[in-house]
């Protein structure tokens, strides 16, 4: 084929040539190079295309023999499903008993301050009751999501208990504390949202603005003047920011740093730029404020200044589940679209009554609350100056953060110092004190460090017992790495 197309081309321009010898062709050049042209552009495309439809050549196919695939499989290595690791994993202490103010490990009764029980209430009777009393009549779980026959009466009666508590129209019960965070974002906030957050905020939230797709703008931990610049920016440069829904995301307290958010400043913020507040109280619920209800109260700003506020019922409460609370259009939006309420089995409604329960506690012993900001005074002056640590959290915050003075420029080497001391003062004083661990999931921008959980059930010899601990060994540990 490609011969007969090369011999029709020679025939053609010897043909072209001899025509243009002739005289009478010569008159005629400007008419025969249109036409030629065309001519020949128009038979060049035949020819590609007639090329392009012929079939490429493939070789026969053949089955392996027995021999080739055995060949095939020796020389085959699987890629590993995770990448190895360079040093054994961290593995935790294992409690054998429940993790209330005291607590068991590898038989040794320990002072624990691991957990964040802040009322003191896990092993309570009253709970105990409650949750006994709720398995005779309701059974151990609700088999089944909100929607689809998993409410149970004792889910709404939480519900409504916990809007008349906070004074707002209507609250949410999610059956997991973390899924209610990651679940409430995304319910709201969608690709092309804009969400300004903090750079600490814990992995929860890390989650849901990363499932809701939205674009995510962080700003420094707890600095106000950054949120400030960062909402100008983004009001300003952005000429569609109008059209946009917008939000600044928070913690009450914040569980990677265990300070505490200046709410009033950025209710101001968020009036003055037009944007809506999610704030995650679950440190903060129970604990701060004069009767517990949390940030608003410590604040003194009206919650109906919020949009959506969310609680983890694992800490204060010493249940599980968590809820939100707010508007009834925030909350009815959230039970057609939040994926943790509408596809997860309801909380099981045990811990719904416990829940309760502990409300009730509550309002009805105040002085919970004057116990547990006394022993934060308390553990706050003991750790005030500790060895080559200092205390980064807020001095009524119920988490105790303390950070190494000088870093290493690592954080896994200063995660392995605070390790050794943590696992120190464990072994020589009975003292469970725990490193704030970071996952390949986990994107806090904020130093490692030791977080001390307070409780109301601690007594003041507990207190002083950790900080004697942890000031020993920090000054031996620290001591000799320098």
């Amino acid at each position: 084929m490609a011969e007969a197309v090369m011999n029709f081309l020679n025939n053609t321009l010897g043909w072209v040539t001899g025509a243009l010898d002739m005289p009478s062709a010569r008159a005629q050049v400007f008419g025969f190079q249109i036409g030629g042209h065309l001519f020949i552009e128009v038979f060049l495309l035949v020819v590609i295309l007639f090329l392009l439809s012929q079939k490429s050549y493939k070789p026969p196919k053949r089955p392996l023999t027995n021999k080739e695939i055995d060949e095939l499989c020796d020389e085959w290595v699987p890629e590993p499903l995770i990448p190895s690791l360079n040093e054994e994993p961290y593995e935790p202490p294992v409690l054998e008993s429940a993790a209330g103010p005291h607590t068991v490990i590898d038989g040794k009764e320990v002072v624990n301050f691991s957990s964040a029980n802040y009322l003191g209430l896990i092993g309570h009777k009253k709970l105990l009751d409650s949750c006994s009393a709720a398995l005779d009549k309701y059974g151990v779980g609700s088999c089944g999501p909100r929607g689809f026959y998993g409410t149970i009466d004792v889910h709404l009666d939480f519900e409504a208990r916990i809007a008349k508590f906070l004074g707002t129209p209507d609250s949410i019960l999610y059956p997991f504390g973390f899924s209610t965070m990651f679940s409430a974002i995304p319910a709201f906030s969608k690709k092309g949202d804009i969400i300004v957050a903090d750079e600490g905020v814990h992995w929860a939230i890390q989650n849901g603005l990363y499932l809701s797709r939205s674009t995510v703008v962080y700003f420094k931990h707890n600095d106000m003047k950054s949120l400030r610049e960062t909402l100008e920016n983004i009001t300003s440069k952005n000429k569609r920011v109008d059209k946009l829904r917008r939000y600044i995301v928070v913690e009450a307290v914040y569980q990677n740093s265990g300070q505490i958010a200046p709410l009033d400043e950025i209710i101001k913020l968020k009036e003055k730029y037009k944007f809506r507040v999610l704030l995650d109280e679950s440190n903060s619920f129970g604990v701060l404020g004069k009767s517990g209800r949390g940030l608003t109260e410590y604040s003194g700003v009206p919650i109906e200044e919020l949009d959506i506020v969310t609680a983890d019922m694992g800490h204060a409460l010493a249940a599980e589940g968590g809820f939100c609370t707010g508007s009834t259009r925030v909350i009815d939006h959230q039970r057609l679209s939040s994926s943790g309420y509408v596809f997860s089995a309801s909380l099981p409604p045990y811990l719904a009554s416990a829940a309760m329960t502990a409300i009730d506690i509550l309002e009805e012993n105040p002085e919970l609350l004057s116990k547990l900001k006394n022993n934060i005074s308390v553990l706050w002056k003991e750790l005030s100056k500790i060895p080559g640590l200092k205390i980064s959290s807020n001095k009524e915050s119920p988490i105790v953060y303390l950070r190494l003075e000088k870093s290493t420029g690592s954080q896994k080497d200063d995660l392995r110092l605070l390790q050794k001391i943590a696992q120190r003062v464990l072994e020589e004083d009975s003292v469970f004190v725990v490193v704030s661990h970071r996952s390949t999931l986990d994107k806090c921008r904020l130093p490692v460090g030791i977080r001390l959980f307070v409780s109301a059930g601690h007594s003041e010899s507990d207190l002083r017992r950790a900080s004697g601990s942890l000031k020993k060994v920090s000054a031996q540990v620290l001591g000799s790495h320098n």
